[in-house]
């Protein structure tokens, strides 16, 4: 599992990252892209190399663990050996994952014990029912792979599950689907928490493509920073699934239940960004909003 330091997003140079190893498979390539942030791009263009992540791996007694198809990983060391943390990444528990949590029950008050310090915790495929077990997703968005969606939905009703989405976000809290989503995931984290430049530079290093599941593509821009402005991040929500629609300033601060001039404030503050047309009267219309933000919404 991989652990982050945290920090605001974009200022720091590097950020500790924690893998926990259940299921190998959606293990490896969050370990190698969160390993190639700042190192891989600059490497192939002869620049000094810039880590943005230390990444560990813990099983949970520290034993090396093997996925179904005989692949083996040693890991750094096991669950107690962890003291800080900042970002924490579960990846798939195999088919059966009530079975799985079964077995490993101890994982639950841990993951609970991290979300309640304050460290972002994402899963990956099956390993989301880990989040949902100990509680942490309740009332949040979420996804999972799509062949165990109905069993998560029908054991955890207080989900808001939308298995349509190959990654989600809720507060602190991030979701992914199969094995390959364990890479958008990855690589949505990478651009969360380094910026967009970072992860594309990444992704082309590694000839991966962009995060699916967002409009946004490559031409992404910067994603908003981490903020706990329920009423905004619902606006952000909004602006994900009307990208390609024509949207006031007035209809988005209605929506929200204020006046214009308080929505925009509340948005830069949550978000840093400020409205690109604030200054003309608040109606102006904009259209073209890509992935959080719009063209409303200049970083």
């Amino acid at each position: 599992m991989p652990i982050a330091n945290i920090d605001q997003p974009n200022r720091r140079q590097e950020w500790g990252i924690l893998a926990l190893v259940i299921f190998t498979s959606t293990a490896v390539a969050p370990i190698e892209i969160f390993h190639a942030a700042g190192v891989a791009w600059n490497w192939l263009h002869g620049e000094p190399v810039k880590p943005r992540f230390r990444v560990r791996t813990a099983s949970i007694d520290g034993r090396g663990v093997k996925s179904v198809c005989a692949f083996g990983l040693t890991p750094d060391g096991a669950l107690s050996d962890i003291k800080k943390t900042d970002i924490i990444i579960v990846p798939a528990s195999g088919w059966d994952a009530i079975a799985s949590i079964a077995k490993n029950t101890s994982l639950l008050p841990w993951l609970k014990n991290w979300h309640d310090r304050g460290a972002y915790i994402a899963g990956v495929c099956s390993g989301v029912a880990f989040l949902a077990e100990c509680g942490v997703l309740d009332g949040k968005r979420a996804t999972t792979h799509w062949g165990v969606a109905d069993t998560l939905r029908e054991r955890y009703p207080n989900v808001r599950w939308q298995p349509e989405q190959f990654v989600t976000e809720d507060g602190q809290l991030f979701c992914s689907g199969g094995v390959y989503a364990s890479i958008d995931l990855s690589l949505y984290l990478v651009e969360k928490f380094c910026g967009h430049e970072v992860a594309l530079q990444c992704a082309k290093a590694l000839l991966l493509s962009m995060p699916r599941g967002r409009q946004s593509g490559y031409s992404v821009v910067q994603l908003s920073r981490p903020h706990s402005d329920q009423k905004i991040r619902l606006t952000e929500e909004y602006l994900e699934q009307h990208f390609d629609r024509d949207i006031s300033i007035d209809n988005l601060a209605k929506q929200a239940g204020m006046g214009p001039r308080n929505f925009i404030r509340r948005f830069k503050a949550a978000t840093r960004r400020r409205s690109k047309r604030s200054a003309r009267k608040s109606g102006t219309r904009t259209s073209g909003f890509s992935g959080t933000c719009s063209s409303v919404i200049q970083a």
